[in-house]
């Protein structure tokens, strides 16, 4: 498995507004914040791809927010205060919530479509005869990657024409403290 990593900016009541719609939209009462992939809830905080990022990043489609270099990724960042920094794994084939994360806290497990773009679980609306509101964390996350893999096959399954239906577990951790993952105070 391999870590990859992104900076992403937070979504959480300081959005005033913005969150207010959200919550009313979702239906997502218990969230405190949402820490996903999901670009729409969050944009990734270096919008654009530099020419000297390319040997530290994924080159793949749909991957170029993604670091390999948690040092590098770190060093393009100006201020790092308002910022979720994530450390996280694509397609985990078993539970990782246990694994030592090197400085990063274990949040969940997400489920985003195929271009890693759209989360299933809190930017489609809801998927009420697959999960329920209520199965997802404070932080809009499957905890258990058991459920998360069953609640995988069976949007698939149940809602083969919905394009973001058809999604990649995974899992996200966020750095405990700034310190921890090597960000300076």
């Amino acid at each position: 498995m391999q870590f990859l990593y992104i900076a992403k900016e937070r979504f959480d009541p300081s959005r005033g507004t913005e969150w207010t719609k959200y919550i009313e939209w979702s239906g997502l009462t218990q969230l405190t914040e949402v820490v996903t992939l999901d670009g729409m809830l969050g944009p990734v905080a270096l919008g654009e791809t530099k020419d000297s990022y390319w040997p530290h990043i994924v080159n793949e489609d749909w991957m170029l927010d993604f670091f390999v270099d948690l040092e590098f990724l770190l060093s393009q960042l100006a201020d790092t205060n308002e910022l979720n920094i994530l450390s996280v794994i694509r397609k985990p084939s078993t539970d990782v919530h246990s694994i030592d994360w090197g400085g990063f806290i274990f949040l969940g497990y997400d489920l985003l479509d195929q271009e890693g773009s759209i989360s299933a679980l809190t930017n489609c609306g809801g998927f009420p005869d697959v999960f329920a509101n209520s199965e997802l964390s404070q932080f809009g996350l499957i905890p258990d990657f058991d459920r998360a893999v069953e609640i995988q096959d069976m949007l698939r399954r149940m809602h083969p024409e919905e394009r973001h239906a058809h999604c990649n577990i995974w899992a996200i951790s966020r750095c405990r403290a700034m310190t921890s993952c090597g960000i300076p105070q």
